[in-house]
């Protein structure tokens, strides 16, 4: 099993190093910030794609906490994976909150793969940072992406049970049910008008979530 995870996460920073050049700004953007102000270790760390990088208002959302977002738009695993050393790895954060899925969907990938990807991102976390837990945020529900609901709700299963059968350093956010109204279409009103990323009303219910999570 070892060496199938390490085979496997060799394939995915293939895949990804052939898209990195897209990320590099951001990257090193973050880098260039640490090196006039390295944060202090042991926070909280919110890292994946433009759900996070878009989350204007993070810092009052998540007063009280200490944390750091490095959230980089468009990601999926496989670069979430491939900058981990540069972007998670130094901070040595006491929690990760980790958004990534939505946009692998959206590639075409399958639940199953992603849920391949996220175990071996959880098995990378364990061997590096043994004392970090790792909470994997649900996949949202947007309007644009509706015919990828079904979708998004059997990898958000997938790993919500990996999650739970290894909760001593796994957990999961469900910030997918409460932004679903009857029929579990998603809500109009708590997204900008690309109808794909949040408005205030979208992150005031991860708010409230995330903060129930973080108090615990």
């Amino acid at each position: 099993m070892k060496f199938f995870n390490s085979f496997f996460f060799f394939v995915l920073i293939s895949i990804s190093s052939f898209g990195q050049n897209s990320f590099e700004p951001e990257i090193r953007a973050f880098e260039k910030q640490d090196s006039i102000q390295m944060p202090a270790k042991g926070q909280i760390l919110l890292y994946g794609s433009s759900s996070f990088r878009l989350w204007d208002n993070w810092k009052e959302d998540l007063a009280g906490f200490q944390v750091i977002n490095r959230g980089f738009g468009g990601s999926q695993l496989a670069d979430a994976l491939y900058f981990f050393d540069r972007i998670v790895l130094k901070y040595a954060p006491k929690i990760i909150l980790f958004y990534e899925g939505d946009n692998d969907l959206a590639a075409g990938k399958t639940p199953e793969e992603i849920f391949s990807s996220f175990k071996v991102f959880a098995q990378k976390v364990k061997e590096k940072l043994p004392q970090t837990k790792l909470y994997f945020v649900a996949i949202k529900p947007s309007p644009l992406r509706i015919n990828l609901l079904d979708k998004q709700k059997q990898t958000n299963q997938l790993i919500k049970a990996y999650c739970k059968l290894h909760q001593s350093s796994l957990g999961f956010i469900d910030i997918a049910t409460p932004m679903l109204k009857k029929g579990n279409l998603p809500r109009m009103e708590h997204f900008k008008s690309d109808s794909l990323h949040l408005n205030q009303k979208g992150y005031d219910i991860w708010k409230k979530v995330i903060r129930k999570y973080l108090k615990k």
